[in-house]
């Protein structure tokens, strides 16, 4: 899990900024979509596409001038989808991060005609990989169920 770890690193600017003087949420998805992404691509080695935001949750706000570090990194595999965190901080001068963001999205590896494709395994090592693969079990789960029910 560690190797597919990959950080984005951003300095918001006003063309970032709400009507609230925070980070537009719209722009922080963007962002965390684009990480998921590339965390997804070098995992399956092909295009990807998002199929899902599973979770976004917004802990606290950016504001103009912030530093903020997404850091993506694969959970959880299936047969042609992928499960990515992005853990969003903010990072003060002197190097101290603070969440302000926790998402998992679900990516689809597919082929030039939008077929999709097998991914590779992950190896899961540590105990903590292991809790966050049993967290994207249960993810994957609630998802099956959910469009069982129609969502």
């Amino acid at each position: 899990m560690e190797d597919s770890r990959t950080e984005n690193t951003y300095l918001i600017m006003p063309k970032h900024i709400n009507g609230y003087g925070r980070l537009f949420g719209g722009i922080l998805m963007q962002w965390i979509d684009e990480v998921a992404g590339t965390v997804a691509r070098r995992h399956a080695g092909s295009i990807v596409t998002t199929a899902c935001v599973d979770n976004l949750n917004f802990k606290a706000g950016a504001y103009l001038g912030n530093t903020v570090v997404l850091i993506g990194k694969m959970t959880y595999v299936g047969r042609t989808s992928m499960e990515v965190r992005v853990d969003t901080y903010v990072e003060d001068m002197d190097g101290t991060r603070r969440i302000i963001n926790r998402a998992y999205e679900v990516l689809v590896a597919i082929d030039q005609n939008d077929n999709k494709l097998e991914v590779p395994g992950l190896a899961v090592e540590t105990e903590s990989e292991k809790a966050e693969w049993i967290g994207g079990e249960k993810r994957y789960a609630l998802r099956k169920q959910r469009r069982k029910e129609g969502y």
